[in-house]
């Protein structure tokens, strides 16, 4: 008999479930507060829940984990897992511990479809999205490890981002029930401030997440104009940065920060010239929108075919764009000792969509000997 992993429900699905074993709703609260709360996956731990109940759940559910196919932990207190999710794929989570948080990066697929040049995950192609218990999974690991592991009884994580291997608008479905059982007050409770959906462009999900669980939002900008995005961030054909600036005013109104965060990775003589940092400064006035900079240090890794900006240049920039007004800060690298930095998540996935294949020619092009892209103005001028 197939039996249902209750890290799949939200609390609304965990009580229509709890509704079918002829059980009234409120045993769903108390079940998800073990589940989540607790960390428990055994039902005959749950005292509280009634001898019938937990013979029922006995026989048709369970609370089952992802296994962990390994572990690594950097010099920094960076703790990064790979996750096995079947048919040959892994994906990673990254736990990053700070003075005044905990943040756990989660993966939302099997690879990533995207393909943009500067992302380890994209080079790897594309098999599966995750479920949202597969999503949920991640947390729910991470949390009760780290409680063991650090020896407190406190709520470790705080913070929430969906950074990590795929991209998560693409994966809508499983990805809203996942944020809501990370905000539930019976479950994680987090803010919505502190968890944060990080996507490359998806405009119309982008206005389905103000609407169905508006949480932080962080978009990979990466360009200033659209000629250079296309190369960068191949989703850019579809959604170009006018349309997706105009989406990002949009969710504000339902945002639970007043600004947009736009990530920036800092790629040497690509987009990191001053001209770039005008051409943003330009497009954000253009526009009026709210919002802050985070400039990201690239990983490099070798099929990208592209390096890092030098810290000097980087730092040139910043200030071009804090001299004008705009709220920037510079990510601090953390966890690239064991690969755990930001675009270097690649887990191992059984890629459906030729993409090595795909990014060898597309470095092939943009390695020919014009490295910058023509400046291409797309968003409105001021009037």
């Amino acid at each position: 008999m197939t039996t249902a992993n209750l890290l799949e429900f939200d609390l609304e699905g965990l009580a229509a479930f709890c509704e079918k074993l002829g059980e009234k709703r409120f045993r769903a609260t108390q079940l998800f507060r073990w589940i989540h709360q607790r960390g428990a996956s055994d039902f005959a731990q749950m005292t509280d829940l009634a001898k019938s109940l937990r013979e029922k759940l006995a026989t048709t559910a369970r609370v089952e984990a992802l296994p962990v196919l390994t572990q690594h932990e950097s010099k920094d207190g960076t703790i990064k897992w790979l996750f096995d999710v079947g048919d040959g794929n892994a994906v990673e989570a990254v736990f990053i511990p700070e003075d005044d948080r905990g943040t756990l990066c989660v993966s939302s697929q099997a690879g990533c479809a995207v393909g943009c040049r500067f992302c380890s995950t994209g080079h790897q192609g594309f098999s599966r999205n995750l479920s949202t218990g597969e999503i949920v999974a991640q947390l729910w690991f991470a949390e009760h490890f780290l409680r063991k592991h650090l020896k407190r009884d406190e709520r470790v994580i705080s913070n929430v981002v969906m950074m990590g291997m795929g991209e998560p608008l693409q994966n809508y479905t499983a990805l809203v029930p996942a944020l809501r059982t990370m905000l539930d007050d019976n479950a994680y409770g987090l803010s919505r401030r502190r968890v944060t959906v990080s996507t490359s462009g998806v405009v119309p999900m982008i206005d389905r997440l103000g609407t169905d669980c508006a949480v932080a939002l962080a978009v990979s900008l990466h360009a200033p104009n659209d000629a250079l995005r296309d190369d960068l961030v191949p989703l850019n054909r579809k959604y170009p940065i006018a349309e997706l600036i105009e989406a990002c005013k949009r969710y504000l109104a339902h945002a639970p920060r007043d600004f947009i965060t736009f990530e920036y990775c800092m790629l040497d003589g690509v987009n990191d010239q001053p001209e770039h940092a005008r051409q943003l400064v330009e497009l954000v006035r253009a526009h009026g929108i709210s919002c802050k900079f985070n400039l990201i240090p690239f990983n490099p890794f070798p099929a990208s075919g592209l390096l890092r900006s030098p810290q000097p240049r980087v730092l040139a920039f910043a200030r071009t764009l804090s001299e004008a007004g705009l709220v920037t800060t510079v990510r601090k690298t953390r966890g690239d000792d064991i690969d755990a930095a930001c675009g270097q998540l690649a887990g191992d996935v059984k890629d459906r969509t030729r993409a090595a294949e795909r990014m060898a020619q597309r470095r092939i092009v943009s390695e020919r000997p014009i490295v910058l892209h023509p400046v291409r103005k797309t968003f409105p001028q001021e009037h």
